[in-house]
């Protein structure tokens, strides 16, 4: 497959960006809290005695708790039976004519593309109510539903589009689950891939014409999702088009896990995505400025789909704006020059989408921008190496193969002491990081992934990107698989041969990785 070929659909979808704005739907949530739905609705007759395993404990408080799954064992209440009121997945084979209709309500306020009903289809996701097993028909069903909508609605004139939603999932692969322990993590980047894959091989069957991964939190769970993308796409054969969202979640402009709006896209554009766009947590006046940098970095098009405003317990909806005070700042984006695409996110109704369309119709759209080609790397916050910068000052202390006082730390396994050693670096001016633990005493894909995870935790030095140094192919993938920005592979060549050499190389474009290529092969190091 050429990696190069655009899809008719993406060719589409460019054509009319070139000449106006589009328009996508709004919150799916949202809408449902206003069908009132009760457990038993949610249940149905296929669900109504359906329980978790006999050995689980449940929260007696249910979803609402705030535990993060409603089996959570809590000792100091009694347990009760699986509560599945929230999980508007399950509405996909459930409540099929609720979720069709709320389709059709956004295609019929005017949007060219909706989302599936599947932000939290995932195993991972849904292992909170132990569906899990459920995951393939959810997002087969949910595909399908969409796409009868969007068939219904659409006319030559007018193509309508179905975007397979991506969540984020409840997990995160860059941060800690607990506070005394840094290095570990509640989900594995392989774990996420492969969930990722199952999600999108039943949506795609479903009839999906984007894919569509959403309130990113967390880049690293983010890439995995990419990476999942790609390895479908190369069994599929051919292409569809891919959107990105980010959620900056407060007026620091980063997303949860740490990264600025630069470095997020700087981590993910390998994926060549058909849109880079923030939606979700901020409403769109305090979201506007990041979405300005977007406009400004991105030479692709941009997505903006904000909240409502800010929550309001006291609102029908459960935000502050209605939908005139949403679409007059979404029209002062689109006549800024910030976006291609618009719509809306938490507490956006049918309203608003039909007034955010009437705004911007006549406003033309964003021009992308001419970006100089250069290096773009990231950890927490961007760093580009430009022709009048080719000097890079690379900290090589944390190698234990050029380190005796490093090497003496990791294994001993005293990281905190090691951590310092990093920390130094950065605080002397390092611009990149170079981790190496080639050590022949070590399990240095053990040792890598523990290191890189503590590092994760520590913003002073994760701010900059890393260099993963090593010669073994499987350390230089367990590193990959590890870190949330732009990072440097250090190295791979020729010296096994041109097949496995191109296999690397496909693999760090995948994992979002700059190369260094050393100048091997299998009949040892050039003479020129």
């Amino acid at each position: 497959m050429s990696k190069s070929l655009i899809s008719p659909t993406e060719k589409i979808l460019r054509d009319l960006m070139q000449h106006r704005i589009l328009i996508l739907d709004g919150a799916m949530g949202t809408m449902i809290q206003q069908y009132k739905l009760s457990e038993e609705d949610y249940r149905g007759e296929r669900f109504k005695d359906f329980q978790g395993p006999k050995d689980a404990t449940f929260c007696a408080k249910g979803p609402s708790c705030g535990c993060g799954a409603n089996h959570h064992p809590t000792p100091a209440e009694p347990s009760r039976e699986l509560f599945v009121k929230g999980n508007n997945e399950l509405l996909n084979l459930t409540q099929p004519e609720i979720i069709q209709q709320i389709h059709e309500q956004y295609l019929a306020a005017g949007a060219d593309i909706i989302e599936t009903n599947t932000f939290g289809a995932t195993t991972i996701a849904q292992d909170d109510y132990f569906m899990a097993h459920l995951v393939n028909e959810m997002n087969l069903n949910a595909a399908k539903l969409a796409r009868a909508a969007c068939d219904k609605y659409s006319t030559p004139d007018k193509p309508r589009f179905v975007a397979g939603a991506l969540g984020p999932t409840p997990k995160t692969a860059s941060i800690s689950p607990d506070v005394n322990d840094p290095a570990a993590r509640n989900v594995t980047f392989q774990q996420l891939s492969e969930a990722y894959y199952q999600q999108v091989d039943a949506l795609v069957q479903g009839g999906v014409d984007i894919l569509l991964v959403e309130t990113i939190f967390d880049t690293l769970n983010c890439k995995a999702a990419l990476f999942a993308i790609e390895q479908y796409f190369e069994k599929l054969g051919h292409r569809l088009p891919i959107m990105i969202s980010g959620t900056v979640t407060d007026a620091s402009g980063r997303i949860l896990s740490g990264q600025t709006v630069a470095a997020f896209w700087h981590s993910v554009r390998h994926a060549r995505p058909l849109t880079i766009g923030l939606n979700c947590a901020l409403g769109a006046a305090l979201m506007r400025p990041y979405a300005e940098e977007l406009s400004d970095i991105a030479d692709t098009f941009v997505c903006i789909y904000p909240n409502a405003g800010l929550p309001n317990p006291m609102s029908d909806t459960g935000f502050d704006e209605k939908p005139a005070d949403t679409s007059a700042l979404l029209k002062d984006f689109a006549e800024s020059g910030f976006v291609n695409i618009a719509g809306g996110c938490c507490g956006t109704t049918p309203d608003h989408i039909q007034a955010i369309a009437e705004v911007v119709k006549n406003i033309p759209p964003r021009k992308l921008p001419e970006i100089p080609r250069a290096t773009r790397l990231a950890g927490l916050e961007p760093f580009t190496i430009l022709n009048d910068s080719l000097f890079v000052n690379v900290g090589e202390r944390t190698n234990v193969t050029g380190s005796k006082a490093f090497a003496r730390l990791i294994l001993n396994e005293e990281y905190e002491q090691a951590l310092q050693v990093a920390r130094q670096q950065v605080e002397n001016g390092a611009q990149v990081i170079d981790i190496n633990m080639d050590e022949a005493m070590l399990d240095s894909v053990k040792a890598m992934r523990h290191f890189l995870n503590m590092v994760a935790s520590e913003p002073d030095i994760a701010r900059i990107p890393i260099m993963i140094d090593s010669s073994k192919w499987e350390v230089l993938e367990a590193g990959l698989q590890c870190v949330q920005g732009k990072a440097i592979v250090n190295s791979i060549s020729l010296k096994e041969g041109e097949e496995e050499f191109l296999r690397q190389a496909t693999l760090c474009q995948r994992y979002g990785a700059a190369v260094i290529v050393m100048a091997f092969d299998e009949q040892g190091q050039a003479d020129t």
